[in-house]
């Protein structure tokens, strides 16, 4: 047996599920309250205090992570969408609904300028964005989405999606695949009957979600 196969030890062990509770803990504390203590989630993942800062030295340490977790989501959809062997329009409609599903908005975006990006963010960032464009303009050559539509709206269109959200977590699932249902029927290339009125967000526009007090 291999020492990367070999069974953890009690403690190691230990380690391991406080880790995963105070992740899983964090992800649903500061979904509910960015702002919340890191009390707060000790207390939700039933570990003391110590334990946690143990493992995240800071509150900025512990968001940091939870942002770097859902931009490398983003990136397995991203290059899930790019290789599956399907249509263009199916390929980009899968990338939407799967950025949807893994609710990676929420550990991104809804976390901005709450703490300080790290250079780790900032690459994992850029590939997710590079990712992004590829798809984009993939499917816009192919023409299966409406011309008017900028590579800058989609981000509009998650925070829209991931904003959507009742206490019952099955319950937002079912409400934002009813929604993402009708935004993508409103993206097809036959839906552009008028153009979109105003223009795409800027980088800048974008970019200031970001921006820490």
């Amino acid at each position: 047996m291999s020492a990367s196969s070999a069974p953890l030890s009690g403690r190691q062990a230990q380690a391991a599920r406080n880790d995963t509770s105070i992740l899983d803990a964090a992800r649903k504390v500061f979904l509910h309250d960015p702002a919340a203590p890191v009390s707060a989630v000790a207390a939700e993942a039933g570990v003391g205090i110590s334990a946690l800062y143990r493992r995240y030295g800071s509150k900025e340490v512990l968001l940091q992570t939870l942002c770097a977790e859902g931009l490398r989501r983003y990136i397995e959809v991203a290059e899930e969408a790019l290789s599956a062997d399907v249509g263009d329009w199916e390929a980009f409609a899968g990338f939407l609904s799967g950025i949807v599903e893994a609710d990676v908005h929420s550990l991104t975006v809804r976390l901005a300028g709450t703490f300080t990006p790290t250079e780790e963010l900032v690459e994992l960032a850029g590939r997710a964005n590079g990712l992004t464009t590829k798809l984009f303009r993939r499917t816009r050559s192919a023409g299966a989405v409406r011309s008017d539509l900028h590579l800058n709206d989609l981000p509009m269109l998650f925070e829209q999606l991931s904003a959507v959200r009742v206490s019952d977590d099955a319950r937002t699932a079912v409400l934002r695949r009813r929604f993402l249902a009708l935004q993508l029927d409103a993206l097809r290339p036959d839906a552009e009957t008028a153009k979109l009125p105003g223009s795409p967000p800027t980088d800048a526009e974008l970019g200031q979600r970001w921006a820490t007090e």
